[in-house]
């Protein structure tokens, strides 16, 4: 057996880079394919924006002279230089279930690491928190949706086994959509519009939208800012994901609320699940793949809670039942019946307080790992 791990230097590496999930996972009904024109604009150095404060190395590791695996090492430089983590973080973290290979890979992580006198290592995670990330641990027979990722059981044990503990844990729930809103819950939404003076705000188009992302991200700042793995994200990369995921939003599936001088004191937004259509696609929105996008935008059943915002100074004020009411109705209104979360913390448990009054099924959980170089 003749493990060789070498680094990505060229587009066609890169593409194999990419690629090599879709091989692993070829039979595999659970995984979801990102879209590779996607995913080279953002590990392209020239092209992502987060490059202006991280480096990164991707490499390939081969087993008898195939692709046997495949990591990214990365050091986000704000992360290090701004809130003192001496941390080397790995992604894009995928191999077959043979642990040297695992070893191999993770070996160009702890150089990269070492070689800037950095303390830890953890991951998989991407370059920031809007990147996937966390190693999936529960609900290896479940869909994914886009944004997180999908892995077979034994990349845990090989971590485990190479001495990584818990780093950060993530849970995911499910959930069937009452056909009526109970009727507390609309009374209650109005009592605390009433009271503290709030006001929805509608979009209808997607520049609409663009308006308002640098005041979510703002907000996203204030919500999650306390948390210990959170990295605030600078404004040009702000510019990067909103281009790269402006076009699967729905502007109906936006709720905003403002206070009574219009600043932004909660967010909240859902799209239809592409996950089903990514599949179909397999990679590639030509010929096929934006037809299946386009389909699942406009007739689908299942939507994807992604990402919410609300001001420190107006949680567990009853706020979260006006987002849910205003979800409901467009849900409603698009012929939604299963609402799907994108991954929360363990510990924020102010944000899965939207979900328990609707027998929320924690159908998936995920960790991200560490270890001390």
């Amino acid at each position: 057996m003749s493990i060789k791990v070498k680094e990505v230097k060229n587009k066609k590496d890169l593409l194999e880079f990419i690629k090599f999930p879709m091989k692993l996972y070829k039979d595999n009904p659970y995984y979801v394919p990102p879209l590779i024109q996607e995913e080279k604009q953002a590990l392209d150095q020239s092209l992502n924006p987060v490059f202006n404060h991280a480096i990164a190395k991707y490499y390939l590791a081969y087993k008898d002279g195939k692709i046997a695996g495949r990591i990214a090492a990365i050091i986000n430089w704000k992360e290090v230089k701004e809130q003192n983590k001496a941390k080397v973080r790995f992604g894009w973290f995928d191999m077959i279930d043979d642990i040297e290979v695992t070893r191999a890979l993770l070996e160009k992580v702890y150089e990269l690491g070492r070689e800037n006198k950095l303390e830890n290592v953890e991951g998989p995670v991407g370059f920031s928190n809007l990147d996937k990330a966390g190693l999936l641990t529960k609900g290896f027979d479940k869909i994914p949706t886009m944004v997180t990722l999908y892995n077979y059981e034994y990349y845990e044990k090989h971590l485990r086994e190479l001495g990584f503990e818990m780093a950060s844990e993530w849970v995911e729930y499910a959930l069937e959509l009452p056909e009526v809103l109970p009727k507390k819950v609309i009374k209650f939404s109005g009592l605390i519009m009433k009271r503290y003076g709030l006001k929805l705000k509608k979009f209808k188009t997607k520049d609409d939208l663009r308006e308002v992302v640098d005041p979510m991200f703002a907000l996203l700042d204030k919500t999650y800012g306390h948390l210990s793995s959170y990295v605030p994200i600078p404004k040009q990369q702000i510019e990067h994901y909103k281009e790269k995921y402006i076009n699967f939003i729905n502007p109906d599936f936006v709720s905003c609320i403002e206070d009574s001088k219009g600043n932004m004191i909660a967010f909240a937004i859902t799209m239809p699940s592409y996950s089903k259509a990514l599949q179909k696609a397999k990679g590639k929105l030509f010929p096929f793949g934006w037809w299946h996008l386009l389909r699942a935008s406009k007739k689908n059943d299942t939507a994807a809670f992604y990402l919410i915002g609300i001001d420190p100074a107006y949680q567990g004020k009853g706020v979260t039942a006006i987002v849910f009411k205003e979800m409901f109705q467009t849900f409603s209104k698009h012929g939604i019946k299963y609402l799907e979360t994108n991954p929360e913390l363990a510990e924020n448990k102010s944000i899965q307080t939207l979900w328990k009054d609707y027998n929320p099924v924690n159908h998936k959980r995920r960790m991200s790992f560490k270890k001390d170089l």
